[in-house]
């Protein structure tokens, strides 16, 4: 059983005053806080959360995407793209998941915290090279896990299972070359095999 040094219903009271009307919404789910705020107010609010003497989250543990466009069987209304932020508050022993959305689907856009917690530096370019959120303030927002003329965002929901394009070497131009992806879709009918006696089997 965890034993906390500050209960969850203690530092979700913490959050609420220090975020004030930053905050959108709280709640509690297995034993954890989680917070959401606005675009606007997400680089202030990061602020606080590491600053406040009732807060402390000292260390951001994770950061990633999510991309909501089938969340609930595409019955979802909302913003599509959304970060998450994993934080700790190492001096209470509590942890804090903070939400915020970006508020353009077609363009997503928040504000950089790696001047708030330099560890946000690779977990912004995987959420950018991954789902195409942009970081306003990073200073070196490229690509971190696909290839340099990778085309598209893999995590998206609408990206297709064959990618865009395809690499392969071109033994006239002597070097790799990228192309349209020339995979094909393939039935693939199972084999049945009816032997009375397959494998010496009865």
């Amino acid at each position: 059983m965890t034993t906390f040094s500050v209960t969850p219903e203690t530092i979700q009271a913490a959050i609420v005053a220090a975020l004030g009307d930053k905050l959108q919404r709280t709640s509690i789910a297995l034993g954890e806080v989680e917070a959401v705020v606005s675009a606007d107010n997400y680089h202030a609010a990061a602020q606080i959360l590491r600053d406040d003497s009732g807060c402390k989250f000292e260390q951001l543990i994770d950061l990633c995407g999510v991309d909501y466009s089938e969340y609930k069987g595409g019955a979802y209304e909302g913003p599509r793209f959304c970060v998450v932020l994993q934080l700790l508050s190492v001096s209470l022993n509590q942890r804090l998941r903070l939400k915020v959305f970006a508020t353009d689907d077609a363009m997503p856009l928040l504000q950089s915290v790696t001047n708030v917690w330099a560890a946000a530096d690779w977990y912004e370019r995987e959420a950018f090279d991954l789902f195409g959120i942009m970081f306003d303030g990073h200073n070196d927002l490229r690509r971190i896990l696909t290839d340099y003329g990778f085309i598209g965002h893999p995590f998206r929901k609408d990206f297709p299972t064959t990618g865009y394009v395809e690499m392969r070497y071109d033994a006239e131009q002597a070097r790799v070359v990228y192309q349209p992806v020339t995979i094909e879709a393939r039935e693939i009918t199972p084999r049945i095999i009816r032997e009375d006696n397959y494998g010496g089997l009865h």
